[in-house]
């Protein structure tokens, strides 16, 4: 009955994610659950968003302290036997429809899939740690290309972060290490993900997914091997690109970690150790991080030598849009679509918005049709019906963002967060 209820909650805040109190109430079963990393990382987003908030403060408190009373040496519990990851589906791909007349013309461009395999990790220790993903680019794989619209986005990525990857032999002759570390931040729902994932495909390397899940153990000195494990695998799988999502609930500001969360601290500590690599031995191995909340990540992070680049994945322009709202329409029952004016109407959607928008489309067109019993076509008038019932979720972050460019940015860091923001009229 937990597991169907947690299931539950983790749908709703997936589709409210700024309901605060909401994310509680799922921290608080999933520590019920004895899930507790996954508990804590969830109250670490509230704290995030909203450093002030008691009942986060005091869930933070609890957690940390059931946690904590669990870090006494015992035996550790042997995984089940059934536990064992499900393999992966092949997504085969159909044809869309004309965005005109609803016929199926409209071949599909998506790229191949990616081949998915599991790599067990194991610390020094010889404790067991969980598995990690390792996707391999089969064929042409993700690239820049897939990527819709976002050239102001793409240059930039190419100028900092690409481009000397790419041309090895010339950057070591300046003395150039072939490391690096790169900082994707904006807001939520605008693709940070895919554009990591295009970046290992532009540079033909193994791509490594991880959260703060995936690293957080209840048991003492277990984060700080979990994190050593991870590192490990990526640097055996060079080129890698290690993408971090989340990572300022990782990389969290130290000086706020203080009573309870202090244990905190050796996981950044670790983190810090791993990018810099006193083995030399990082080479080939490429760290990308993502989040929401850049300004609350610790400083020490963001020196030169670790993601000391960073890249503000603003929210999708019109050619964006459009392709966005392409892929999502494409296997439905279509007609009459006006993608040029769908995306004029949604300046500021996420993808995660505009999505939202053509699942209600298709859920009214399914309900006239349910009521009719014959398939209507989706058509604008549903589209219509949709937006005046969806908002851009972009617009609560950017908001916030404009404070801290307004009395945080003397360091010109988010100079092109100002940028895009006077382009908004924002600021």
């Amino acid at each position: 009955m937990n597991d169907a209820l947690i299931a539950s909650l983790l749908r709703a805040v997936e589709a409210a994610p700024d309901d605060h109190a909401l994310r509680l109430h799922l921290a608080e079963q999933l520590d019920g659950a004895g899930r507790s990393a996954e508990a804590l990382s969830h109250v670490s987003i509230v704290l995030q968003q909203e450093p002030g908030n008691a009942s986060a403060l005091g869930m933070l408190g609890a957690i940390s302290a059931s946690m904590a009373a669990t870090m006494a040496p015992q035996a550790p519990v042997a995984p089940a036997a059934d536990a064992a990851p499900a393999g992966n589906q092949q997504n085969d791909t159909p044809p869309g429809y004309d965005w005109e007349a609803g016929s199926k013309e409209l071949g599909s461009s998506l790229p191949a899939p990616f081949i998915e395999g599991r790599v067990p990790l194991h610390s020094d220790a010889g404790s067991d740690v969980p598995e990690a993903p390792i996707e391999n680019p089969a064929g042409p794989g993700v690239t820049l290309d897939d990527v819709g619209g976002l050239q102001a986005v793409k240059d930039r990525l190419h100028e900092s972060f690409l481009a000397p990857m790419r041309n090895a032999a010339i950057a070591k002759a300046f003395g150039k290490s072939l490391r690096g570390g790169l900082l994707l931040y904006g807001p939520p729902g605008c693709g940070k993900t895919f554009l990591a994932r295009a970046v290992a495909g532009e540079l033909k390397a193994n791509f490594m997914s991880v959260t703060i899940t995936d690293v957080v153990d209840s048991y003492i000195g277990e984060t700080e091997k979990r994190l050593k494990a991870i590192f490990d695998q990526a640097r055996k799988n060079a080129p890698t690109v290690l993408f971090i999502d989340e990572i300022d609930a990782i990389g969290i500001r130290r000086g706020s970690l203080t009573g309870s969360g202090a244990w905190m601290r050796q996981m950044v500590n670790q983190l810090l150790i791993e990018m810099d690599s006193l083995a030399g031995n990082n080479d080939g191995l490429y760290v990308l991080g993502a989040t929401n909340h850049p300004w609350d990540l610790d400083e020490a992070l963001l020196r030169p030598g670790r993601l000391d680049r960073t890249l503000l994945v603003t929210p999708p322009d019109a050619p964006a849009r459009e392709s966005i709202l392409r892929y999502h329409l494409k296997n439905r029952p279509i007609a009459g679509i006006a993608l040029e004016w769908i995306a004029a109407q949604t300046d500021g959607f996420s993808g995660a918005d505009l999505e939202h928008v053509c699942t209600t489309a298709a859920e009214k067109a399914m309900m006239q049709s349910i009521e009719r019993n014959e398939v209507l076509p989706l058509d604008m008038g549903h589209i219509r019906t949709a937006l005046a019932e969806i908002k851009a979720s972009t617009l609560p972050w950017l908001e916030s963002a404009r404070n801290v460019v307004r009395f945080s940015n003397q360091h010109g860091r988010y100079d092109d967060l100002s940028e895009y923001l006077v382009s908004q009229n924002m600021l």
